[in-house]
């Protein structure tokens, strides 16, 4: 079994459902690969019995009999029983309920979406399983799983006949860093190739040295190594744990993405076809527009050449809801409410790095015949990287909140910020801002540089704080968050209200 990461709010939340009187069901759902099935796996040591339940991975000849007929060969594991056949779920969901013993018993149907997609009465099904069965012993927890988000959504979390049954919904996020860092042995340091050209590579060194104390530089190169690899990866557990933590980044790089069946040379063709029940070049499409960065609908449709604004608002949606995208709503700062305005960014990290380098060398990868030598010669790949380190900060904007001393209920709004160019204000976009109650606006730079950051950053950002529309009231605290240094003059300026090293969030 594969060492558990993090998750202790999720667990403790499931963990709550014990202390009950009555049945839980609970919907757990969240992106391909991000540990939902792992999570249940840990919750299920509180309990007397655990059985679990799989759909079939979707393919077009893929019928309602081989469905049940899997489910049944299921049935037969779980119960140590002689495998029967069954014709309807109906008659399947019965055997399982006849079967289940008293005691703590824990009930999982992973990827329900897969299980349920050719029997438009399935759901029905499994309400009626609920209601006549399972409800009826206060020591079981339900929990259905999946990775098709906007299918549980659309036809469970949003259908009435659920209404009033479900205990609560999780959606799992992707790990923190600190969380990350704990699929690296603590003995583990690198010599840092960050800049040093096209033969870095070959001057990666790495050394397990002897647990114990060790100077900052080589903490500093540790933590480079470990962004160029979130970079790619972000904070999906299961693409961490493939890690050779005795491997430099770029060893592992070239074996997970550059390296017949590496598991992410594959991987973005196998979420397509198990997490979106129908098949769409539209998807792909959607995520090369945002793979250049953040945009508005009006300016998605102009790069897709459609008109047809509410399929594409369809297909964003799912996007969203699989979790490989974010709707970022500006807002309006003196009242703190969301502004109509919204952007779409593609916050998945492994997405960027298949549509930017991957894709284009599928054909030669499979033929061994790409050359993978360094990170840094990869075309574009710094400008990149600006946009890799720039999701791994939103995604870990709590640990930001706890850096610059800012409780939750303090926050009226944060997010990315814009404000569109109009005959009475600039333009203005800001990496990340946060609006306290306090009429307090932090004004965060997100910068990745291959050198310090020199003095030159303290002049963008105040640009773009004279761009913001002239509020009154309001403090502006400018916010530098950084990796591989700062300058002295910088340091020393008194400009920024806070330098946050990402180190620190490690």
């Amino acid at each position: 079994m594969s060492k558990f990461v993090g998750r202790q709010i999720e667990l403790d939340r499931l963990r709550g459902a014990m202390e009950k009187k009555t049945a839980s069901f609970i919907v757990i759902n969240g992106r391909r690969r991000i540990g939902k099935s792992r999570l249940v796996e840990e919750f299920s040591k509180n309990f007397d019995y655990y059985y679990v339940f799989s759909g079939l991975p979707p393919d077009e000849k893929t019928t309602m009999e081989d469905q049940l007929n899997e489910f049944s060969s299921q049935i037969s594991k779980n119960f140590s029983s002689p495998k029967a056949r069954y014709n309807d779920w109906s008659d399947a969901f019965w055997a399982v309920a006849e079967k289940i013993p008293k005691g703590k018993i824990l009930l999982l149907f992973d990827e329900i979406s897969w299980m349920g997609s050719r029997d438009v009465s399935f759901l029905g099904k499994i309400k009626n399983l609920w209601d006549l069965h399972l409800k009826k012993n206060d020591s079981l927890v339900f929990i259905i799983c999946g990775s098709a988000s906007s299918w549980i959504e659309k036809n469970i979390l949003s259908n009435s006949g659920f209404v009033g049954r479900i205990s609560f919904t999780l959606t799992l996020r992707e790990l923190t860093l600190s969380e990350c860092n704990k699929f690296w042995p603590s003995n583990i340091s690198y010599e840092s190739s960050f800049g040093q050209g096209r033969n870095a590579v070959n001057r990666i060194a790495l050394s397990a040295r002897a647990k114990g104390s060790r100077d900052r530089s080589d903490v500093a190169d540790s933590i480079y190594e470990k962004i160029k690899i979130l970079s790619i990866t972000g904070g999906i557990p299961k693409y961490l744990e493939e890690i050779d933590p005795k491997k430099n980044a770029e060893q592992n790089i070239k074996n997970l993405c550059f390296t017949e069946g590496g598991i992410l040379v594959e991987e973005f063709k196998q979420i397509f076809s198990d997490v979106f029940l129908r098949e769409s070049e539209l998807y792909k499409k959607i995520l090369k527009v945002l793979s250049h960065g953040s945009k508005d609908i009006t300016e998605i449709q102009k790069a897709l050449n459609k008109n047809t604004q509410g399929r594409v608002l369809e297909y964003l949606d799912e996007l969203s809801l699989a979790g490989f995208i974010t709707r970022d709503y500006t807002w309006n700062v003196k009242t703190g409410k969301d502004s109509k305005l919204s952007r779409y960014r593609l916050h998945d990290n492994y997405f960027r790095f298949y549509l930017k380098y991957i894709d284009k060398n599928l054909t030669k990868i499979k033929r061994h015949s790409f050359s993978f030598k360094s990170l840094f010669l990869l075309p574009e790949w710094y400008g990149i990287l600006g946009f890799q380190f720039e999701n791994l900060i939103l995604n870990n904007r709590k640990c930001i909140h706890q850096i610059l001393g800012i409780s939750s209920d303090e926050i009226i709004s944060e997010n990315p910020y814009f404000q569109k160019k109009t005959t009475q204000q600039q333009g203005c976009q800001i990496d990340y801002m946060i609006q306290t109650r306090f009429n307090t606006l932090y004004v965060c730079e997100i910068k990745f540089s291959k050198d310090p950051i020199t003095s030159e950053v303290i002049k963008e950002v105040q640009e773009k704080i004279n761009k913001l529309k002239n509020y009154k009231y309001f403090s502006c605290r400018p916010v530098l968050i950084h990796v591989n240094g700062v300058s002295k003059d910088v340091k020393e300026s008194d400009f920024f209200s806070k330098i946050i090293d990402v180190e620190s969030m490690f």
